[in-house]
């Protein structure tokens, strides 16, 4: 990632619909907020084509979720917002198993990122 983890807070809030992934700079670090918003933006434009390989090479091919996001890419709007201190990512879908497999990538997520991030 571009931006400093340890300065840096990863949230993941899960929705009846998917769920919002948000990161943000811990002292608002002007410079920190720009690397995470270009990265947040790159991701979510990755995303919506089904292409996750930056989680799958941080976190592994077999990361719970990734599978079936990746094949269902056609079926969830995902959508970048800059927030203050940072940016987010929401994912929604109305398919069900496909909210389930958002939801389990945010507990992997959040377990692999440790001290970093936090499921609200």
């Amino acid at each position: 990632m571009p931006f400093d983890l340890d300065a840096t807070t990863h949230a993941y809030i899960p929705a009846a619909n998917g769920g919002t992934q948000t990161v943000t700079s811990d002292d608002l670090d002007a410079d920190q907020v720009a690397l995470i918003r270009s990265h947040l933006q790159a991701e979510a434009v990755a995303f919506a084509s089904g292409d996750f390989e930056d989680p799958v090479d941080i976190h592994g091919a077999d990361m719970p979720g990734v599978a079936a996001l990746s094949a269902g890419a056609d079926r969830i709007d995902v959508t970048y917002e800059d927030i203050d201190a940072g940016a987010q990512i929401v994912f929604s879908t109305d398919d069900p198993e496909l909210v389930t497999a958002i939801l389990d990538w945010f507990d992997a997520q959040t377990s692999d990122h440790g001290d970093h991030a936090q499921q609200s």
